[in-house]
């Protein structure tokens, strides 16, 4: 997902393979990446080129004039099975494949506006209505799309607007059109009677204050982050922030809008073929988050390109349009190939434009042949830069020193092309073979908008008005935009985000709702970049679509650094597998407390994965063999032996969990209770095990309305979770959620009062632990 498919590394790497030494060994030797990327460059065939073109047809990203009424009849069957939200999506699916102004377009809008009525989303449906006109939906078939836009209107109280359309409606009909809906239209009128002589109000729209919430006390040094927060930097951590005040939890420390993000595609395979053998029908994330502003929605306008690229509005595919998309929509099948990282490395330097071109272009220029600039993590980190304000430096003849790379003259860090240009690379850290890779698919990308005639750059420009990226002649310095798409696809494996969302896991028929956090997009977030890791961090990070937000878990001192955790927590993994992951992505070994306060810790291991003595119930510890924690206790067993009973007991509960998902109730819980007496034997209560068994006996209890019993088995799980992950955990979130919802249906309040008043700072702060991770 985040590299190039397999297949174009496994080519690349065979390629690498049969390279003379002589080669390899300049290329590996390589001190700047301008001489990495030429060299590698050259080496770029036309059978490479050949076979990427073939594996990028692979992706049906093209529209297709057949696929509309594809889509539109299985959403048609949806809509028939009153399944509304799958006949959206088809529907929508028929949408991105259909050409503008067409007949195709407009039916698949009206299909789409009367699922959406179904499903409640009467300002959607509108919109959609309104869009199937747009688009020419044809006559004969307005009244029925009338009358459901007048239900509209009165449904959200609109009654002007609903009284004219049906007497629009009534104008413009044919006698035997009249006869067909006149009993439809009487009742609509009846509706619209009885509510002008009512009084009510129309609800106010729920305000989305956490959103639209702007930092109090901005920062002067730091664009995004709050007064609390200071930027330093040390020859060897380099960047970091700290706290320039006592900083209490729950408290807002940067909101931050990604410089650039790309939506991850999620399962979408090349060649995954649909019902009838060509049309893919699997719902991906693409399918239901605007590719732009990654808000969810249901009722996606797709771009009149292609068929992949979708969003939320016409406003943000215009926006997206302006900025990157006129470049990437005849590169959508390559991009996929290419993976996520290069079409970040792309669409940042396409949003570079927007800046001062100028100054951006003489920064490439010098710093693709400095040494100590491409390979930035030297120990030389207070180095000088020159910046042309306007000419202002070359009259005064003077260059400016900042001492924190990424800084503009004025020693102010901003969310900018300047700040994303001096993330870390490591160049010398990469494999010869991982450079060569991202080298050779960087070159083929450059080939590729060559022969389109695309220009990258729109040259002389210092307007941050966004202007189309087509131009008839090729830009000049590509080779230069080359050498920092390289730069940038190197940078993003230590310095890429990944931006999470929570989903709903179970079917609509579950009584219990459970959810999961899932990587919907990756982007590039300046400033949240600037924090270090900690394996037991003291913040924590959530996202509304493109947006970070990072704020203080526990209580922080002023002085102490603020940290963040990139993916290895203390509370999901040992300490070896976290320095293990730590070293093989960011390159560096964590001192942090937690893999101290580990190494210390004896051979007993956590208790969510340790054993106890079936006598006193006190943890085993040692290695091959183990012996009781309890010095007066002789028991002693094998490993291995304890490690067999227990992938037993798993097996046992996953023939429970297939009993629960089959609906056999009676027979899952009695086999679950049986895993519980077992697992009592060998495993403490804290083991993550036994959380699991609680947890289903909790979902089969709600099955059964027995919510006493369901919110019992429920709360032992919770003291599993708060264990291992924290009393402010994400996962505690979710599992107390799970919890309150057993307590609304149970009528049981008070207990539902408790968990609201208990966990009402969590909400306030947003949850701890590790909320979101950089990509593994």
């Amino acid at each position: 997902m985040d590299l190039p498919v397999d297949e174009w590394k496994s080519y690349l790497l065979q390629k690498w393979s049969l390279l003379p030494k002589s080669i390899q060994v300049s290329i590996s030797t390589a001190e700047t990446l301008s001489d990495i990327f030429l060299h590698s460059s050259s080496l770029l065939q036309s059978e490479d080129e050949m076979f990427l073109k073939r594996l990028s047809r692979g992706y049906l990203v093209e529209k297709d004039p057949n696929a509309p009424l594809f889509y539109r009849e299985e959403g048609n069957k949806k809509f028939q099975e009153k399944d509304y939200m799958g006949a959206t999506v088809l529907y929508s699916k028929g949408v991105s494949h259909s050409r503008p102004n067409t007949e195709d377009i407009s039916l698949c809008y009206a299909n789409r506006s009367a699922a959406l009525f179904h499903l409640g989303q009467y300002e959607t449906c509108l919109q959609d209505i309104i869009r199937a006109q747009t688009h020419g939906y044809p006559e004969r078939l307005q009244p029925k799309m009338m009358l459901r836009k007048a239900e509209c209107l009165v449904t959200l109280g609109r009654l002007q607007e609903a009284g004219q359309t049906i007497s629009d409606l009534e104008s413009n009909l044919a006698a035997s059109q009249f006869k067909i809906i006149q009993r439809t239209l009487c009742h609509l009128k009846m509706k619209v009677r009885e509510k002008e002589t009512l009084t009510e109000t129309s609800p106010a729209a729920p305000t989305k204050a956490f959103e639209n919430m702007d930092l109090r006390e901005k920062n002067e040094q730091i664009s995004s982050a709050t007064s609390s927060v200071s930027l330093c930097i040390d020859p060897l951590k380099g960047r970091y922030l700290i706290a320039t005040k006592d900083i209490l939890p729950g408290e807002l420390l940067v909101r931050e809008d990604a410089f650039v993000s790309v939506l991850n595609p999620g399962e979408m395979s090349p060649l995954c073929y649909g019902l009838d053998g060509k049309w893919n029908t699997r719902v991906t994330n693409g399918d239901l988050y605007c590719h732009r502003c990654l808000k969810h929605t249901l009722a996606t306008v797709p771009c009149d390109g292609c068929s992949y690229a979708k969003y939320c509005s016409q406003e943000c595919m215009q926006q997206a349009w302006d900025l990157y998309h006129s470049i990437e929509c005849s590169l959508g099948g390559l991009l996929l190939t290419l993976g996520v990282f290069c079409h970040i490395a792309l669409r940042s330097t396409l949003l570079a434009r927007f800046e001062d071109v100028g100054k951006v272009i003489r920064r490439l220029c010098g710093d693709i042949s400095n040494k100590d600039i491409c390979l930035p993590e030297s120990k030389n980190l207070v180095q000088t830069f020159s910046y042309d304000l306007e000419g202002e430096s070359e009259k005064n003849d003077k260059t400016v020193e900042t001492p924190i790379p990424g800084c503009d003259i004025n020693g102010k860090y901003e969310n900018n092309y300047n700040a994303v240009f001096n993330l870390l690379p490591h160049t010398e850290n990469h494999s010869p073979e991982h450079k060569f890779l991202c080298a050779l698919s960087v070159s083929a990308l450059c080939r590729q908008l060559e022969a389109a005639n695309l220009q990258i750059l729109t040259t002389g420009s210092k307007s941050s008005q966004p202007k189309t990226a087509v131009a008839p002649a090729l830009c000049q310095e590509l080779h230069i935009w080359g050498v920092a798409m390289l730069r940038h696809m190197l940078q993003l494996q230590c310095n890429a985000q990944a931006i999470t969302t929570i989903q709903q896991t179970e079917s609509k028929e579950n009584i219990i709702t459970n959810s999961k956090q899932v990587r919907l997009a990756t982007g590039i977030f300046p400033v949240v970049s600037l924090l270090n890791h900690s394996c037991s961090p003291n913040t924590s990070v959530s996202f509304i679509s493109t947006v970070a937000t990072v704020r203080a878990s526990v209580q922080i001192g002023k002085g102490q650094e603020i940290l963040h955790c990139y993916g290895p927590h203390e509370s999901r993994m040992g300490a070896a597998e976290r320095q293990q992951k730590l070293r093989s992505q960011y390159f560096f070994d964590c001192n942090c407390p937690a893999c101290q306060n580990e190494k210390h810790r004896t051979t007993t291991g956590s208790k969510w994965e340790a054993f106890c003595c079936n006598r006193c119930r006190t943890l085993m510890q040692g290695d091959d063999v183990l012996s009781c924690g309890n010095t007066s206790c002789t028991e002693a067993v094998s490993r291995d032996h304890l490690v067999s009973q227990l992938q037993d007991l798993q097996q046992q509960i996953k023939m429970a969990q297939k009993l629960l998902k089959n609906g056999k109730l009676e027979q899952a819980i009695q086999l679950l209770l049986g895993c519980r007496y077992d697992a009592e034997s060998f495993l403490p209560a804290e083991h993550s095990v036994v959380g699991e068994i609680e947890d289903d006996l909790a979902q089969a209890y709600a099955a059964l309305g027995d919510w006493q019993k369901s919110a019992a088995h429920l709360q032992k799980s919770l003291h599993v979770v708060e264990v291992r992950h924290g009393p402010s955990s994400v996962e505690m979130g979710h599992e107390l959620f799970k919890l309150a919802q057993i307590f609304f249906n149970g009528f049981i309040c008070q207990q539902l009062l408790i968990i609201c008043y208990i966990w009402s700072p969590g909400l306030e702060m947003g949850v701890s632990g590790t909320t979101t991770q950089k990509p593994q």
